[in-house]
This record gives structure tokens, sequence and C-alpha cells, in this order.
């Protein structure tokens, strides 16, 4: 299913199926912490068979089994998910490899960052089933807030369990747009593997419109543009994914003010909204010293139409403005940056769905992701291969920051044969 087709560019297409001739590796995954399924759909058109998933969100719960109908689901806490449990529902059968992504919201940027969140915990829990559980492999994928939160204290709890059981670890910084994603989307990847080293994962385009973000795949196509990408996408009155909501009001004046790329912090006083003013402010008035504190929130933001997006999240269809029309992101616009194919079904309130979208994993990322996976598994088990963490790529800077660069002395401490080194230029 072909989304754009472009003279210049590299079409950006999801298969309708996943022929691979009879010679793809034969690996099964069991799917944890699944939300919409985007990494179930990246992992399944690489050729990978998710027999089992689960989540205890229901519009998650929902979408999932709209979508895959033929994955068994269980709609539940994984605290309440055992190694016994997983077996019951596979029928006695060890998959080889567990993937997923613990909820976000406790490390993300974009959201309250607390240490003391209590989703945070399951990234322990999700580390210690499968250490328990025992698969081939292993998967997690996070924001990248992951790493220096709780300086470091999640790092330490994702990778103890792991080594314990004889794990060796890659641990990976990356940007999905270095992947085919047209979003400028920050992500942690860790791969864990028993008797083997895990493969890297190998950049395919090159990405641009970000600080740093040329480092990476210079040589290699450009990833595709919002503007790119949204003229392939129709709107639709009628349908709630495709129908634009055009602003009035206030709104509008601040919408037909923004030019591509400024945000609210551009708009004239008199155009900026009362709220945001506050959210401004509000570290002042808990103390934080006037040089500390930030700069005020984004707010609205019209996209830029010659770059890739910035990164996608719940909020996107309130505040991304679109980069030619006066009026924010459709549901299905959204979802098309985050390289959902079009006739992927979303299910709950929009306010639910908006969440679905932002918080997947892009498909066409999980796709690149599974590969590396198939990749790793191409290599002959050796039992000699020492458990620990191989390698640690954080960042394809010459600099990190103070609080990563405390973690980074940190791991080097606890896991003295990590490769601590920026990652990789292609």
């Amino acid at each position: 299913m072909t989304l754009l087709q472009d003279t210049d560019h590299e079409v950006l297409t999801w298969p309708e199926s996943s022929d691979h001739g009879g010679q793809a590796l034969q690996i099964d995954a069991v799917d944890l912490f699944s939300g919409a399924g985007g990494l179930a759909c990246g992992f399944s058109d690489a050729g990978i068979k998710v027999r089992l998933a689960s989540d205890v969100w229901r519009p998650a719960a929902d979408t999932y089994r709209a979508n895959f109908p033929d994955h068994q689901f269980l709609h539940s806490d994984i605290r309440d998910i055992d190694t016994g449990s997983l077996l019951r529902s596979l029928n006695g059968d060890r998959t080889r490899l567990i993937v997923g992504g613990p909820p976000c919201q406790g490390f993300s940027s974009a959201g309250a960052r607390s240490v003391q969140d209590p989703r945070n915990t399951l990234v322990g829990y999700y580390s210690a089933l499968a250490a328990e559980f025992r698969p081939e492999m292993f998967v997690f994928e996070n924001v990248e807030g992951f790493l220096t939160a709780g300086g470091g204290r999640y790092v330490r709890d994702l990778l103890d369990p792991l080594i314990e059981a004889g794990y060796t670890i890659r641990l990976e910084k990356v940007n999905v747009a270095n992947y085919g994603v047209p979003q400028l989307r920050k992500r942690v990847i860790v791969t864990a593997a028993l008797g083997r080293v895990p493969a890297p994962l190998n950049p395919t385009h090159a990405a641009f419109g970000a600080p740093g973000a040329w480092r990476v795949g210079q040589t290699l196509p450009p990833t595709m543009t919002v503007s790119q990408v949204l003229s392939a996408v129709k709107v639709s009155a009628g349908d709630p994914l495709s129908e634009p909501r055009w602003p009035t009001g206030v709104e509008s004046h601040r919408i037909r003010a923004l030019k591509p790329g400024q945000t609210m912090r551009d708009l004239p006083e008199d155009l900026q909204h009362e709220s945001w003013t506050a959210r401004a402010n509000r570290r002042v008035r808990d103390g934080t010293p006037t040089e500390k504190r930030g700069g005020a929130p984004i707010g609205l933001r019209r996209l830029v139409g010659s770059e890739p997006s910035r990164a996608i999240t719940s909020a996107a269809t309130r505040e991304f403005v679109h980069p030619t029309a006066d009026r924010t992101l459709t549901l299905r616009e959204a979802a098309t940056i985050q390289t959902f194919p079009p006739s992927f079904q979303f299910v709950g309130t929009r306010s639910e769905i908006a969440t679905l979208i932002g918080n997947a994993v892009p498909p066409v990322f999980a796709s690149a992701l599974a590969k590396s996976v198939q990749a790793t598994f191409s290599f002959a088990a050796d039992d000699s291969i020492p458990a620990g963490l191989a390698e640690f790529q954080v960042t394809p800077a010459t600099a990190m920051s103070p609080a990563l660069k405390t973690v980074s002395e940190m791991v080097k401490r606890r896991y003295p044969a990590a490769a601590v080194r920026p990652v990789t230029l292609f």
C-alpha cells in the first residue's frame, strides 16, 4: 500500500503481506504494553509472528483487537502477569522474543517528569518478568528521558535483572527520522540476547531539521518531509479521524499569525493564551531562579513543510498547526506522520485516539527494529559470549548534557564492559 509517490524521494509503503519466500527466520514474539499496536504492525510486516499481546488500557485493547483479530490478547495489568500465566496463554510454548515499551509519561520531557510516578516501576517489573521467562531476545523501547530519570535509577532497574539472567545487551538512543519516519522523535532502544551480541540498528535515512540530526546518515537518502507526507492524506467531513477542525475566534487569529516554525512564544502578547502565560511563569512562583527556569512552553506550533515533523504526542492534534492550512492536524494526519497505514483503525474517544497515536511506536521504525532482531537471530548462538552491557550509545554529538554525563559515568562504573561512546556515524 503506497502512501506517497514522489520521483525525487523514496516511496513510503506498507506491504499488504509479509511474504519472504519462505526464507525468513521463524521468530515468534510476545508484545507487552502493546498500545495501539505500532510495534506489532512493524514486526508483523517484517515477518515476525506476534503470538500474544497485552495492555491494561481499554482503548488500546479495543484498537489492537480491531487491527489484529488473529493475535491472542490479554487485557491485563502487567503486574498481574507472570511466567506461568504467559506460558498458559501460549499453550506451554516459550516464544523466542519479548518486546514492549512501558508507559513513558513518567520520563517524557513533554509531560510531568516525576521519579515518584508509579508507572516508572513498570520498567523493573517488565525486565524481571523477561529475565524469568528467558526468551532468546528481549526488546525495550522508551523516550530519551528514560536515560536520565532518577539519576539513572531506571537504567539500573532495566539492566540488572537481564545481566544477572545472562543477557548481552545493546542500548542505543536513536532518532526515528533516521529510519524513514517523517518525524524527529528520539527514542531509547535496548536489545538483549542470550548467547549473541545484539545487532545494531542501521540507519536508512538522513535526518534534518533539528540540532545534531545531520550527523547521522549523511550519505543516505533524506527522510520525507511533512508536506510530502500530508499531500497524500485526504480530509473528509463526517469522518472523526479525517475531518479537519477549523478554529474560530481568537484561536483562528493565533493560527493565522503563525509562520512556519513559529510557536506561541512568537505571537504578540495580545494573542498569547492566559494559561500559556501562567505556565511560563509557574517556575518563578515555585522559587526556581530565573536563570534556571527554562523557556516558556511551546503551545501552538506551525510545522515546517520542508522538514520532518516534530515528535507527535497526544497533544499534536491540539497544538501542531498544518504547514499551509490554518488549522491543527487531523487525527489521521497525525497517525500518518506516525507511519500507521491508512487502513489502520483506532477505537475510542477523540482524546483517547490522540493518546493512542502519540504514544505509539511508529510502525516503519518498528519494522527497522525488527530487522535488527532478525539480524541478531541470524548469528549462531555461542554460550561463551559473556553477559553484560556490550554497547551504550547515547548521543551522536561530541558533548553530553551534565545529566547524561552523570549517568554515563555511572554506567562505566557499574557495567565496566560497556563501550560508552557516541553512536557510530554512517
